[in-house]
């Protein structure tokens, strides 16, 4: 599993367990070491998604989403053995995507 997989991953929110779509932000090394991967939310609310940290993804017909969809800087961690790959951002959505998260992140 490489940064910028689309994967699904189950969600729990307040109406219960719900499998939803997310990307890979997590780096390899962090793979070598770790039994779990660090994602970032996936979201067809496309109308709510305009902070400076979201991304509305130009190619996600290609990257096997649905929908229209973006990208929210919303992290979570989740075991490896629990997410499902279907999919990879394209190389311009990934890169868009990295800049939300040097937007989100101090480092």
């Amino acid at each position: 599993m490489n940064s910028g997989t689309v994967v699904t991953v189950d969600f729990r929110g307040i109406t219960g367990v719900k499998r939803r779509p997310a990307v890979v932000v997590s780096s390899s090394v962090y793979h070598d070491e770790r039994p779990d991967v660090i994602l970032a939310v996936i979201t067809s609310q496309v109308g709510k998604s305009n902070a400076k940290t979201d991304y509305l993804l130009s190619d996600w017909s290609s990257a096997n989403l649905a929908k229209p969809s973006a990208v929210r800087i919303f992290l979570l961690t989740s075991p490896k053995t629990s997410v499902i790959e279907i999919g990879e951002l394209s190389e311009s959505d990934w890169g868009e995507v990295k800049k939300r998260l040097r937007l989100s992140i101090e480092f």
